[in-house]
């Protein structure tokens, strides 16, 4: 899958800044964590709450910088947007924590195929191995096979591209001629 880099996840965020967005402008939290549908959905739920809930002349009172007679009618779009801000906060720690698992994970794997390249050299040095060819495959090497269609080097051991995935009439792994029908 080839996504643009505007909707990849870019590794790990940070939960306050998240947070911090999210209160400025109801949305701009979950853009920060590239979470686009759940911001505009916010800010859809926001702007929901001041036209279901808030009555118009609390509205007005506030656009044009007058006295509210009370309050608790403007509180229904302020809960919406603490709400936003708390779930732009969990979001980002999700993905904090995700990271630093994939991350760990690839550490493990890393170490893990040091270790195979490690022992892998080592059995290449006794049988006198240089880089990835024995000694008597050197001569070979200028003489190496290529595909047809890309060019490429060819493994002999494949009856096909490993590149362009071109098939070969040769013999593969399996004697078979090259062919695939049973």
């Amino acid at each position: 899958m080839n996504l643009p880099r505007v909707l990849r996840p870019s590794g790990p965020k940070r939960p306050w800044l998240a947070a911090l967005l999210a209160l400025v402008v109801t949305g701009l939290g979950h853009a920060y964590l590239r979470r686009w549908l759940r911001g505009f959905g916010w800010f859809a739920a926001t702007f929901a709450a001041i036209v279901l809930l808030v009555p118009p002349e609390v509205v007005e009172a506030i656009n044009t910088g007058g006295t509210i007679a009370n309050p608790v009618d403007a509180l229904p779009p302020v809960f919406v947007v603490v709400a936003s801000a708390v779930d732009a906060y969990l979001l980002a720690r999700e993905t904090q924590r995700d990271a630093r698992a994939t991350r760990a994970a690839t550490m493990t794997a890393e170490a893990g195929a040091t270790d195979r390249a490690t022992d892998r050299a080592s059995d290449d040095a006794e049988r006198g191995v240089v880089g990835d060819v024995a000694p008597d495959q050197l001569s070979d090497e200028a003489d190496a096979p290529s595909c047809p269609a890309c060019g490429k080097e060819l493994d002999p051991d494949l009856d096909f591209c490993p590149w362009c995935t071109t098939k070969l009439d040769r013999a593969g792994p399996n004697g078979d001629g090259g062919s695939t029908d049973q």
